[in-house]
């Protein structure tokens, strides 16, 4: 089984979802994230460490964020698709859980809107 019923939804979203626990270990993958990270065993990673599979200085800025709970949010780009990488602190019912770490591609342009 992929995935708990609670986050159901998110696994055909068009953007890769991965969750782990306060120890770094991967609880969910929706269908996005298992395709981007096929190449290291896909499906077969949930259950496993992300701290294990981590360079620094990624590495550090997880320990810390599991740590510390807090966003880390950036954008990659690599043979010409550029991503935005948001990773957020898990809370259920005020409990610090883990990190959602959400991945998507950005398009070529982004419209920018200011609201007053």
């Amino acid at each position: 089984m992929k995935s708990n019923s609670f986050i159901n939804w998110a696994d055909d979203l068009d953007a890769a979802i991965t969750v782990c626990d306060r120890k770094g270990i991967i609880v969910y993958m929706n269908n996005r994230s298992i395709l981007q990270f096929r190449k290291y065993g896909g499906e077969l990673l949930i259950g496993k460490s992300l701290i294990d599979c981590h360079p620094e200085p990624s590495l550090s800025k997880l320990l810390n964020m599991l740590d510390d709970p807090k966003n880390n949010i950036y954008t990659t780009e690599k043979n010409g698709s550029r991503k935005l990488i948001v990773q957020k602190p898990w809370i259920q019912d005020n409990d610090f859980r883990g990190i959602v770490e959400i991945s998507f591609e950005l398009p070529g342009k982004i419209e920018h809107f200011i609201i007053d």
